[in-house]
């Protein structure tokens, strides 16, 4: 039976890198969760998984850990999948038969898809759906042993899509400074978390981020619709998003969110332009019938995005069914002029006074020193410096889970300490720990040529009193 109407040899390429780099990313994902999860979600943590678990079903919220929760449990099924990962990365999708393949693939979106059900505020982050929806339909991509199937390559196209479209259009529907092409006079100094660039790139002239700010209207609003056209102008579409993704990943730290979109764009590229595919085999009859039900699954689950991408109260980063098949994407439709952030400090002194000596904790990500250049995590996900950037914004945001870091530092907590950068009560915890809010704003050049550094803070106000274990002052 011919099935050349079904599949495309000339993506065989395309198909490989995606594959590789999804897993690769997939791996930064899993080793994350094992990493950090004791001190946010674990048994102790300050969002702990068996309480959320009595609040939410199995329907509401599908994960193994309905089954049974406990630390061990879950550092079990991260680093698995972290080594699954690393497999899939490394090739090993290739070296199996197809059916074996799709269930390395599906294994692995059950595991996450287990992780971010049970993350809570943690795993709130549209970057979690947009993996777990780009992994569902790596699921049914076949690997070297059938050519690419094209319903799936279409697939991709309709998420990558819906990432830039939906992102482009919350913007025009948003902050008027998008629509002034003002917004990038503040973008670099307020994002959630600068990276080693993002003092220069404020320091840009402001003609040139205003032509930024048009350039991300064209990349994001007619780019997209581009994909859909005959090679190699798709070819030339996905290139546009891959280089503006890059110009993103240079400008600061958002996750593996400008990663994952670059990885997405890979299949729309006419891998033929490159390398000649090998010879390859007709798929079997039950692949062909499992991706034709697939595609209308997605097509199906797609009514709800798709009128949201239409409507005037377009929501960002939402899913609309338990197993985020098909999401809804969008980032910054607002921006922020000023930034603020919070720094916590503890003594050691039990009696306080005017003179008392506080001492601050540095977190690994977000500003608190500032003389300290910002680092580069991405695609690495620091979880609680993104937190913490929300809390500043907000006290709402800190709420179900600030009290609980406070308490956890007071008892020296060797899981919440290893979250930070810099613990200043390596001997013993502190008696006190408080909490201030700052304004703090990107140096000069003639201020950061006198000083040295790189932020200029001023104090604003208390955000928590101090505090010691199990009462405040």
């Amino acid at each position: 039976m011919e099935w050349f109407w079904f599949t495309s040899s000339d993506y065989w390429l395309s198909r490989l890198v995606f594959q590789r780099a999804l897993a690769g990313l997939y791996l930064v994902a899993f080793a994350g969760a094992a990493l950090q999860f004791k001190a946010l979600i674990g048994e102790r943590g300050m969002l702990p998984v068996p309480a959320h678990l009595r609040r939410v079903t199995p329907r509401q919220a599908p994960s193994l850990f309905h089954r049974h929760y406990s630390d061990r449990f879950f550092a079990l099924c991260a680093w698995t999948g972290a080594a699954l990962a690393a497999a899939l990365a490394a090739g090993a999708g290739d070296a199996v038969p197809l059916a074996v393949c799709m269930l390395m693939w599906a294994v692995l979106w059950a595991l996450y898809l287990s992780i971010v059900n049970v993350g809570q505020t943690w795993y709130g982050f549209g970057w979690e759906s947009l993996l777990l929806e780009a992994g569902f339909l790596a699921v049914f991509l076949g690997n070297e042993r059938t050519a690419p199937p094209v319903l799936i390559l279409w697939l991709l196209r309709w998420l990558l899509f819906r990432v830039e479209f939906g992102a482009g259009l919350i913007k025009l529907r948003g902050d008027p400074c998008w629509r002034d092409l003002t917004c990038l006079y503040y973008h670099h100094e307020t994002q959630p978390m600068p990276g080693p660039l993002s003092w220069f790139f404020h320091h840009l002239p402001r003609p040139l981020h205003r032509v930024e700010a048009a350039a991300n209207h064209v990349t994001q609003l007619v780019v997209p619709v581009l994909l859909f056209t005959p090679q190699p102008v798709a070819s030339v579409a996905a290139g546009v998003i891959i280089v503006t993704q890059l110009w993103l990943v240079l400008s600061g730290n958002f996750a593996w969110l400008n990663w994952i979109t670059i990885v997405l764009a890979v299949p729309a590229v006419d891998g033929s332009l490159f390398a000649q595919a090998p010879a390859l085999p007709a798929p079997p009859l039950w692949y062909g019938i499992l991706v034709l039900a697939v595609t209308a699954l997605v097509l199906f689950l797609s009514r709800n995005p798709a009128r949201n991408l239409l409507s005037r109260r377009q929501a960002m980063n939402r899913s609309f069914d338990p197993l985020h098949l098909v999401n809804t994407y969008g980032a910054f439709g607002t921006v922020g002029r000023i930034r603020h952030e919070i720094v916590i400090e503890g003594t050691d002194e039990t009696v306080l006074h005017a003179g008392t000596v506080w001492r601050a904790y540095e977190f690994k990500g977000k500003p608190g020193d500032v003389r300290r250049l910002p680092r580069q995590f991405a695609p690495y996900h620091l979880r609680l410096d993104w937190m913490m950037w929300f809390a500043a914004l907000s006290p709402a945001y800190a709420y179900s889970w600030f009290g609980g870091l406070v308490e956890r530092l007071l008892d020296g907590d060797r899981d919440t300490l290893r979250l930070l950068r810099h613990n200043p009560f390596p001997d013993a915890p502190p008696a006190v720990v408080r909490a201030r809010l700052y304004r703090y704003r990107f140096t000069t050049w003639q201020e950061l040529r006198a000083t040295g550094a790189w932020w200029h803070r001023t104090y604003v106000r208390e955000f928590m009193p101090p505090t010691r274990l199990g009462t405040s002052e």
